[in-house]
């Protein structure tokens, strides 16, 4: 097997609770020949957990390197690093967020066509072997009527005090001036000025609820309509009605519940004869299997109810495999920049739908 010698670039709570751990353990994959921070004491931590030989504060100074391909997982936006590292030559997988413009997200993808390189989006959702056994029933279907998504969110300070991730405060507050810069450009790139719940909205779906617009996508198609939008508790919370080509409706709601433990989210798709529904453990969680539950109607009319067992591999392992694959092999990208573009736009047109109160047709 090909090893693959790769970078990363951000070296807080995913990549210390994932990204670095399963790089490790995929060593027959990947080797990580160098971390990157602004912080020197996060950078250097990661090397001394990880065994990783090498560590820098500058991403210029990790591209300058001899890595095949680079991991994104610092603070957003990841644009500026993402086109650097396509005009470098290497391979990108860019974390959730992968951006926030329509005119960033073209630039990445221009600028992997002009690399030859792959650019992957860290959709890990898609990859979780209870979302690939759910899609399998789903495809089955003959058809769906009704969607519904819940995405109950607590303080993810919650769940990240299960491990020992590590933070220094060795970094100068004006370091990230240019970063809140970039941002502040994007967000007005897309969607302009708007109401600050509108705002806090717009990061809201980029950042946490994005999970569930793109595994929306994946498993029925993207929807045709933004029918209605509600936005209350100052931007924390947001319902929305999407419609499907065929008629069918979806109900998509994401709540902030910041002090309390337990955490939800589910994709459940409702047919005449049958229900397909999806449960997800917290993103910051590992050995947490998610679940599927299946209700059908047998051919003598007989209803059942079955929870199929789920393989054990994490999703976050998954979508590296999938990484190494397309870079090795040359396989299609399963959640390329492509894919990831069309996500944006379903953003915005939810914000836009906010904002006018009026439905918003999509594509």
């Amino acid at each position: 097997m090909s090893r693959v010698k790769i970078g990363v670039i951000g070296c807080g709570a995913i990549a210390q609770v994932h990204h670095l751990p399963n790089l490790k353990q995929l060593h027959k994959e990947f080797e990580v020949a160098i971390v990157c921070d602004l912080s020197p004491g996060a950078a250097e931590a990661a090397t001394k957990r990880f065994n990783i030989p090498q560590f820098v504060t500058d991403y210029v100074q990790l591209l300058d390197s001899d890595v095949d391909a680079v991991l994104l997982c610092h603070g957003d936006p990841k644009t500026e690093v993402a086109l650097a590292a396509f005009e470098a030559g290497k391979h990108v997988f860019i974390e959730k967020p992968v951006c926030f413009s329509i005119q960033e997200i073209d630039s990445m993808i221009a600028a992997q066509k002009k690399a030859g390189k792959v650019g992957q989006a860290g959709y890990m959702k898609v990859h979780d072997p209870a979302f690939r056994l759910a899609k399998r029933e789903v495809d089955t279907m003959e058809s769906y009527r009704f969607v519904q998504i819940n995405h109950l969110h607590p303080n993810n300070r919650l769940h990240l005090s299960q491990f020992d991730v590590e933070r220094y405060e060795d970094v100068p507050a004006d370091a990230f001036a240019p970063a809140h810069a970039a941002r502040e450009s994007a967000r007005k790139q897309a969607i302009g000025d708007v109401p600050p719940e509108a705002e806090r909205a717009f990061f809201l779906l980029s950042g946490s609820m994005i999970h569930d617009i793109y595994s929306l996508r994946v498993m029925l198609g993207s929807p045709s309509e933004v029918i209605n939008v509600e936005v209350w508790s100052n931007g924390q919370g947001v319902n929305i009605v999407f419609g499907f080509p065929n008629g069918a409706r979806c109900v998509a709601t994401w709540v902030d519940l910041p002090d309390l433990w337990d955490f939800k989210e589910t994709l459940e798709i409702y047919g005449d004869n049958k229900r397909v529904l999806v449960s997800y453990p917290t993103g910051f969680s590992r050995g947490i299997l998610s679940e599927v539950t299946i209700h059908g109607i047998d051919a003598d009319g007989t209803t059942y109810s079955k929870i199929p067992a789920v393989e054990w591999e994490s999703a976050f392992v998954r979508e590296l495999r999938h990484f190494h694959a397309c870079i090795t092999e040359g396989g299609v990208c399963y959640t390329s920049l492509e894919s990831a573009r069309d996500d944006i736009e379903l953003i915005i047109n939810i914000v836009k739908c906010y904002v006018e109160r009026y439905p918003v047709k999509c594509g």
